[in-house]
């Protein structure tokens, strides 16, 4: 199973972003998504889980929750825009990846045994930071997530 992994668009999606995310079986954004045609959009490539981040206030964000616990490839992946807001303790919980936006900074690393990502921001280019996207296949029980440069936009 391959899960496309997406935040900070700020209402920018762009054809490279989509071009990295067809072919996934399902597709997490992680907020700030920014207009709700980005989720009407990415919904023609896969499924999509989403949440809502801190400049998704108008009304059509009320829609979204602020983080969302989900089940892909006999795998729980718990989604939240910025990862120092969680509020439920992972180990715990037994989830296995807390994914993530908000901070712009694409991410990988395992705390006692739970995987973090943060795939970055792919929207408009802000601090001077890469515009990334990740990919996340899950096979034989192992999860392996890969940070994809869209390149200088």
């Amino acid at each position: 199973m391959r899960i496309g992994i997406i935040s900070d668009t700020h209402g920018l999606l762009r054809p490279e972003a989509e071009q990295h995310l067809a072919g996934a079986d399902h597709i997490i954004h992680a907020g700030d998504i920014g207009r709700s045609e980005i989720i009407d959009r990415l919904r023609l490539i896969a499924p999509v889980t989403a949440i809502r981040g801190n400049i998704d206030t108008a009304d059509w964000a009320k829609a979204y929750p602020a983080t969302e616990t989900v089940m892909l490839g006999g795998r729980c992946f718990h989604v939240v825009h910025d990862v120092h807001d969680i509020a439920v303790d992972p180990v715990a919980s037994g989830i296995d990846m807390v994914i993530s936006g908000h901070s712009h900074r694409a991410r990988i690393e395992t705390r006692d045994g739970v995987h973090y990502l943060n795939p970055g921001s792919a929207g408009p280019r802000r601090f001077r930071l890469p515009i990334t996207l990740a990919t996340l296949d899950i096979a034989s029980g192992s999860l392996s997530p890969v940070i994809h440069d869209l390149g200088s936009g």
